[in-house]
């Protein structure tokens, strides 16, 4: 398995765990913690996608990356 391969496994349980506490009402959408999780995940997967120079998913990735950044400061602190 390839470095790109293993990053690419990894961000996407990321993403899936995320989705997945989220979906069962585990974390909250608004929350710091899913905000961070999405933020590594798609950072990672768009990493992973850089290496292989797949764009198309450099660029959802990044994008996915930059907003859940952007979320992680409108986050309030007791969430």
């Amino acid at each position: 398995m390839k470095t790109s391969d293993i990053i690419a496994s990894v961000g996407v349980i990321i993403l899936l765990i995320g989705f997945m506490l989220n979906l069962f009402k585990k974390l909250a959408p608004e929350s710091k913690a899913y905000a961070l999780m999405n933020f590594v995940g798609a950072g990672m997967c768009g990493y992973s996608s850089y290496l292989i120079s797949f764009y198309p998913f450099v660029v959802l990735e990044g994008i996915w990356a930059f907003v859940a950044l952007l979320s992680l400061f409108k986050v309030p602190r007791g969430t």
